[in-house]
């Protein structure tokens, strides 16, 4: 049991806002500052609404001024104030205050944190929501190191008072999150929505880091977002940490390759250098603005009909050991894909996949909840621009290469086929390698599973080392 609960007794019902900051205030040992800039100091308010605060805050501030919010916590390269960074530095600074200011030898029991946010409300043409980063730094002992909880939400409210009260109830829910299901990081995330609906905020990158983060893994938290549905998608980087979409996406030309990449094999890679060649020469993509995401839906993710989380981090490692930026999404429908990556660029979009995603892209099935069916879909994924770079596929049975000349559709999308084809918006990748053409993915891991010889030349290089070495998809150790 952890310091701060002792002598506590835990609420039976999801407690309501004011009876979590009541709570707070009501531990004599929990003692710490609030730094809130952009959109008011909705957090602190209700600790002191709710009564007891004396003991509990011992500073609430707001440097709204970007001069004099620059004089107390630095400048930032970029000049911008919204943003990881510039959190990070309030939430070091304001800690620092804490220490110099407050006597331990006075106060030996108290358990120091900092909350800070730094935030956009929504703009007054209202075509700019407003996003935010708010995070903690505490202790959960008086004399363990600090840790700290990073978020990035985005606004989806169209009225900023709503924003600013949002605001408020996610700070709470965060600092008591923290202090009491810190053991717990999984509930922690969910609990972050108490008295919160979906629509109102989309959270879309969770950091965790200290000595009780210490087993912690990003990517899972990550992955519980999606999960949740706290946000439709999240991405980490090459080194395998989380990185914020809109950091990464912003005004890029985007190639998005989807696949299940259980494992990732040369196919995969050929698609993608293949078609990032083809793409690159099109108009207008400078290949030193562009972005190659791998994708994997989280219906990929399944098995058995729950999400294997241990294979997700299987997959997510290979790919990023090949230096790639991995997605994972909650889109079952490429048009949702392509409407995700709009909302941060007006740049190129293309999307390299085998002939089987592209039959599957014209199943009139996938688009019965649209009112304008397969034909609003279609508007909706090819509206600017889009091309798809299309690999083609070795029919065993038929000893013959499907490409977007023979491949088949439903009789009744022939004609819409046809006319995407002859547009120019599905074009065949033609220096694909036939060599690789027989590697199957399924093929493959039954090879692994069974022991069987030859899987390792399926792969790109590297990659069978890593999963000889950490025994994955099923990979035993010879005796």
């Amino acid at each position: 049991m952890s310091y701060v609960l002792k002598g506590e007794k835990p609420f039976e019902t999801t407690p309501s806002i004011r009876d979590k900051a009541f709570r707070i205030n009501l531990n004599e040992n929990i003692y710490g500052t609030f730094a809130e800039i952009g959109a008011g100091q909705e957090t602190v308010r209700n600790f002191f609404r709710a009564g007891a605060a004396s003991g509990t805050i011992a500073k609430a501030m707001s440097a709204y001024d970007k001069d004099f919010s620059d004089a107390i916590y630095g400048v930032e390269q970029d000049g911008r104030y919204v943003t990881e960074t510039r959190l990070i530095r309030m939430l070091r600074h304001e800690m620092k205050l804490m220490e110099e200011r407050i006597s331990r030898e006075k106060h030996p029991n108290k358990l120091f944190f900092t909350y800070a946010n730094t935030v956009a409300t929504i703009d007054f043409n209202k075509k700019n929501k407003g996003h935010g980063w708010v995070g903690i730094r505490f202790q959960v002992e008086p004399d363990e190191d600090y840790n700290e909880i990073i978020i990035h939400f985005r606004f989806h409210e169209n009225d900023a008072k709503l924003q600013q009260e949002t605001l408020g109830v996610l700070g709470v829910n965060l600092i008591y999150g923290a202090y009491y299901k810190h053991n717990e990081p999984k509930k922690l995330l969910r609990y972050l929505y108490d008295h919160i609906d979906f629509d109102q905020i989309e959270i879309d990158l969770v950091n965790f880091s200290g000595p009780r983060f210490a087993d912690v893994d990003n990517r899972l938290m990550s992955l519980q977002l999606v999960r949740n549905g706290m946000t439709e998608a999240v991405m980490f980087g090459p080194d395998g940490n989380n990185v914020l979409p809109a950091s990464v996406l912003y005004k890029k030309n985007i190639l998005a390759l989807r696949g299940s990449f259980r494992p990732v094999t040369k196919v995969n890679m050929d698609i993608y250098e293949k078609s990032y060649k083809m793409f690159t020469h099109e108009n207008r993509v400078d290949p030193e603005n562009t972005k190659v995401i791998f994708e994997i839906t989280l219906s990929n993710l399944r098995a058995e009909g729950e999400i294997d989380e241990r294979d997700f981090l299987d997959r997510a490692e290979l790919l990023c050991s090949l230096g790639q930026t991995v997605m994972i999404s909650n889109y079952q429908e490429y048009y949702r894909v392509v409407e995700y990556f709009s909302r941060f660029t007006k740049n190129r979009i293309g999307l390299a996949m085998g002939v089987n995603n592209l039959v599957d892209i014209f199943d009139e099935k996938y688009y019965r909840h649209l009112s304008g069916g397969i034909l609003e879909a279609f508007g909706k994924l090819f509206f600017k621009d889009l091309k798809v770079y299309l690999y083609p596929m070795l029919n065993p049975s038929l000893e013959e290469i499907i490409d977007s000349d023979n491949l088949r559709v439903h009789p009744r999308m022939k004609e819409l086929y046809k006319f995407f084809k002859t547009n120019g918006r599905v074009v065949d990748i033609k220096d694909y390698n036939p060599e690789i053409l027989n590697i199957f993915s399924r093929r493959l891991l039954q090879m692994i599973y069974n022991d069987e010889s030859g899987w390792e030349e399926m792969l790109p290089e590297g990659v069978a080392e890593i999963i000889k070495n950490e025994c994955l998809f099923g990979f035993k150790v010879p005796k």
